[in-house]
């Protein structure tokens, strides 16, 4: 039996990784734990040492990584700042239960985990697919290619859930600075860095940012950033300040983005607006941060390979 076997798949290094975060004083990282759970599940160092088949990760702190980012997305873990993370109140309740093992069944219980693995980008249009179609859901018939797309689905949820973490630790300003790179990235501007302002302050009557689409800034596009956290979504009250502030400007485009999500009546009142104003909440801001390569690195590329039919013809 390989050394691989032996070590314990993420789904059970979850409760020993919930224990040892709830045991530190201080937030804690994934390198700083790593060798203690090591030592406590005795992996011997051919074990530590054993790599992905990539080469690039060694499996046992891979696994380790996989299960702090679905404790995570279950509310049980929360990250402090840059790599650090520290247990919730609602880990300390599930440890109080005395269960001898954790596992996706038991995080299903969490309705923020089930809205990570089932939800597409909230507000997005039909070329955003979801993040749904994890493999331990795939039918066993279920062929490579079907579950090469759910591992690549489930990889880029759990990319995109990291991404809208550390948007949402950034400044105000630099979050409006990030809202301008997008957008530059995304051919806003013809990207060019001069036609691209972040305002800073408290924003130039009720505007945080401007686009100009062509080079005598005829064509403008104006850009309200609320960076707010999780869960204190934009209002409609919001909205109606940042159209008012349009009105002024006498524009007739206007970009409205949040890292956390608008309310029913907030996406309402911009749909009714005369002047054109597009709401882009945080999971559609960190899709689109992967889609246009913003604050992400290609760490792979997998070729996949099939029979040139054309090459053995006659």
């Amino acid at each position: 039996m390989s050394a691989v076997s032996d070590i314990p798949d993420y789904q059970a290094l979850m409760l020993p990784l919930l224990r040892s975060t709830a045991g530190a004083k201080e937030p804690v990282s994934i390198m700083e734990l790593l060798p203690l759970l090591a030592s406590e599940l005795g992996l011997t160092e051919a074990q530590l040492a054993e790599r992905l088949p990539s080469g690039r990760q060694a499996v046992f702190h891979n696994r380790l990584h996989w299960a702090k980012q679905y404790l995570t997305r279950a509310g049980l873990l929360e990250s402090t700042k840059r790599g650090q993370f520290r247990v919730t109140p609602a880990a300390a309740a599930l440890l109080a239960e005395g269960l001898p093992r954790l596992s996706n069944e038991v995080l299903a219980r969490y309705p923020s985990f089930v809205a990570w693995r089932m939800r597409a980008p909230d507000g997005g249009d039909a070329s955003f697919e979801p993040a749904i179609a994890p493999l331990a859901i795939l039918p066993p018939q279920a062929t490579p290619e079907e579950r090469i797309d759910a591992a690549r689905r489930e990889l880029e949820a759990s990319l995109r859930a990291d991404l809208l973490d550390r948007v949402r630790q950034m400044t105000p300003g630099e979050f409006e600075e990030l809202i301008i790179a997008l957008l530059l990235k995304m051919g806003y501007g013809q990207g060019r860095q001069e036609m691209a302002q972040a305002l800073g302050g408290s924003g130039d009557g009720g505007v945080d940012g401007v686009v100009h689409q062509d080079p005598l800034g005829l064509d403008r596009v104006y850009i309200q950033a609320k960076r707010y956290k999780e869960g204190n979504s934009v209002g409609a009250d919001a909205i109606n300040s940042f159209i008012g502030a349009l009105n002024i400007k006498r524009a007739n485009k206007g970009l409205f983005v949040t890292a956390s999500g608008f309310t029913r009546q907030a996406r309402e009142h911009a749909e009714r607006s005369t002047t054109h104003v597009v709401l882009i909440d945080g999971e559609r801001l960190a899709a689109l941060m992967v889609s246009y390569n913003v604050g992400v690195l290609v760490r792979e590329i997998v070729e996949i390979k099939t029979v040139d039919e054309g090459y053995f013809e006659d």
